[in-house]
């Protein structure tokens, strides 16, 4: 049967159908009666001829159309009667073959299933620029209007991460550019993540309802079709979804929880949110007056809810994850990681999860609550990747049947053709982002890289750890004897060579792209005890120092403080937590550190407030605020003309 609704298809069926026509003047190819095969109702064979109604080579199959989405049976079965009417009104069917053909349809089950197409992605961290293995948003938005073509009933959904610790096209503008570029494609929902609360819940709340930022110049700078009546940034014309996120102060969830989408009168209900981890990696600013909730528990309370509004069809877009040893973009090999236990806790009515946060790849099988397996997808990261995913709805039931997905590549070249819509917003920001990007602010001898040592030291991280003691340490300036860096605040290595620059130029877009997210240095007081126990809560198990509705667990070993050049010490990783520092080794420029005294300690506002569970610098006094982080950078670089060197890696030593 032909597939009248997709166009590629249609294309080839018009050209067929033209090309026969023109063979009719020469040759007898399309005479009205001719059969060949028989009429088909989706797989369903009626055992009627497929006979040529008309010159134009039409023929009885293509009078019905079964194949295109029907609200339901009694839809199609409706259609085949007009139809079928029509046509022996005509004289082209007899009585006995509508009655045939009214049977077939019923016994077809054309109708009784609907299938509906979700495109899914996650963590595309504003990479709307081209670059390296990232595709830019101009090949993403092809990759999306080709899946969505495939299929007229669609929605096209985000777990999280679609903005902040962003390139610089994007970020410098608060990220109102991907913004405006997801409302070009034609995005349905996005879930928040952790980074959505990068710039606090008013920043948030003006990235879904518009407005220009309150000081920043930058803001506001969109392409006229983009911006609102008044010239300003419009807003996401897509819905925000944070079902786990309740402002404490009204007790409602700061955005809807619920998405909701009607496909021919049978509505699926997209439940988003962010990990209920989000305060312990996110600056305690930026969640001030927020309460996180588990995300399993949020969902099951729902359901009940939506099932009271007859919907059965449940998606979840979460932004947590998980990781997997081995198979590809579309394996589950070894997974592991917070999505196993949220899918075992979820309630069997989830028919998939769509999933983020680890910047991972995955297409598995999860057991849920009731051990039946549920889908949960991830696309990896920054673009490079869509899940094309099928729900197949039951039109009796308004359930889901079935779920099949896929992971979907985009490459970064001429395979994939470059949306001119989009590239127009694109190009649009290069141009207002260049005098910025491109002014040189300083030279390094070799690439400063994130590669750690086994013990989690980094050649950057040590450099930036030494700017940020170098803008501190002058007498009123903070007198600071050592500065600390958490390395999740380090994006991108600093190359020494790159297409269009000099070798060894550092740009002033480079050193944003490094530390996007404008922190200010804080310069504070620390006893040596607390000294060491912000260090000790770098590993697993060590909670000493957390509040008491704080989580229950300290870090990962992936925690790792870079720090400057005054500070070194020994560590055990096999050692109890809370005492793998051994006390003799740590020092501060070769010196003891005394637990009774108090030290100069500069770190980010990002730690300064606790960030990534570092509890004991909240105890932190006599605080003196200083610099953004990159304007501290660009200053240790020109204060070093001839070439900052990479660090040595050597600043602290892992023991058995």
């Amino acid at each position: 049967m032909t597939i009248k609704h997709h166009p590629t298809v249609l294309a080839l069926v018009l050209a067929s159908a033209l090309s026969c026509a023109g063979a009719q003047a020469a040759t007898p190819a399309c005479t009205i009666g001719s059969a060949s095969g028989n009429v088909s109702f989706g797989a369903y064979d009626t055992g009627l001829a497929n006979r040529v109604l008309s010159a134009d080579c039409a023929t009885l199959d293509d009078a019905f159309g079964d194949e295109q989405p029907w609200a339901s049976q009694a839809a199609f079965v409706s259609h085949v009667s007009r139809v079928s009417f029509d046509l022996q009104k005509a004289g082209q069917l007899t009585a006995a073959e509508r009655v045939r053909l009214l049977s077939a349809a019923q016994a077809s089950g054309v109708g009784s299933t609907l299938k509906v197409k979700l495109i899914g992605f996650n963590d595309f961290h504003g990479n709307i620029e081209a670059s390296g293995s990232n595709p830019g948003v101009a090949r993403f938005a092809t990759k999306v209007a080709e899946l969505k073509a495939a299929n007229p009933l669609n929605a096209v959904v985000s777990a999280g991460d679609m903005i902040g610790a962003s390139p610089l096209v994007s970020a410098l503008f608060h990220d109102e550019p991907t913004i405006e570029a997801m409302n070009r494609i034609g995005i349905d929902f996005n879930a928040v993540g952790n980074h959505e609360f990068d710039e606090g819940k008013a920043e948030i709340l003006r990235m879904q309802h518009g407005g220009n930022h309150p000081t920043d110049i930058y803001s506001g700078k969109g392409l006229a079709a983009d911006l609102g009546t008044s010239g300003q940034f419009k807003g996401a014309q897509f819905g925000f979804l944070a079902a786990n996120v309740v402002d404490t102060a009204s007790g409602q969830t700061l955005l809807p929880g619920v998405g909701v989408k009607d496909f021919l009168g049978h509505k699926v209900a997209f439940i988003g949110m962010t990990l209920k981890g989000t305060p312990t990696i996110v600056s305690p600013s930026g969640v001030a007056g927020l309460s996180f909730k588990d995300e399993a528990d949020t969902v099951n309370a729902l359901i009940p809810q939506l099932k009271a509004q007859g919907i059965e069809a449940v998606v979840v877009l979460v932004h947590e994850g998980g990781t997997i040893v081995s198979g590809g973009a579309n394996g589950c090999t070894g997974v592991s990681g917070a999505i196993v236990d949220i899918a075992k806790r979820l309630d069997p009515a989830v028919d998939l999860v769509v999933s983020g946060h680890t910047h991972q790849a995955y297409n598995c099988l999860l057991p849920n609550k009731a051990s039946v397996p549920v889908r949960v997808t991830s696309a990896g990261q920054y673009g490079r990747m869509v899940s094309d995913i099928d729900l197949v709805l039951d039109t009796r039931t308004h359930d889901v049947r079935s779920v099949a997905a896929n992971n979907i590549s985009i490459p970064n070249n001429s395979t994939v053709a470059e949306s001119e819509s989009l590239k127009a917003v694109v190009t649009h920001y290069q141009a207002e982002a260049q005098a910025p990007a491109t002014r040189v602010i300083g030279r390094i001898t070799a690439t400063l890289s994130r590669d750690a040592t086994a013990a989690g030291e980094s050649s950057l991280g040590d450099v930036i750890a030494d700017a940020q003691l170098d803008a501190t340490d002058d007498v009123g300036f903070g007198e600071a004897v050592v500065a600390l860096m958490n390395p999740g605040g380090i994006r991108a290595d600093l190359p020494y060579s790159a297409p269009g620059k000099i070798d060894g130029q550092v740009t002033y877009g480079e050193a944003f792209t490094v530390q996007p997210f404008g922190n200010s240095l804080v310069t504070m007081t620390l006893t040596g005890a607390d000294l060491k126990l912000a260090l000790e809560q770098q590993f697993t198990g060590c909670t000493q120092g957390y509040p008491v509705d704080g989580p229950v667990a300290g870090q990962p070993f992936n925690r790792m403080l870079q720090v400057s050049g005054t500070l070194s010490y020994a560590f055990s990783a096999s050692a109890p937590a809370c005492n793998k520092i051994g006390a003799a080794s740590l020092k501060i420029k070769g010196v003891t550190v005394n637990p009774a005294a108090s030290y100069r300690i500069t770190v980010n506002s990002f730690l300064a407030d606790g960030g990534d569970q570092f509890y004991a610098l909240r105890n932190g006094t006599q605080r003196l605020g200083g610099a953004v982080d990159t304007d501290a950078f660009e200053a240790y670089l020109r204060a070093n003309p001839t070439g900052v060197a990479p660090g040595p890696r050597n600043r602290y030593t892992q023991l058995p």
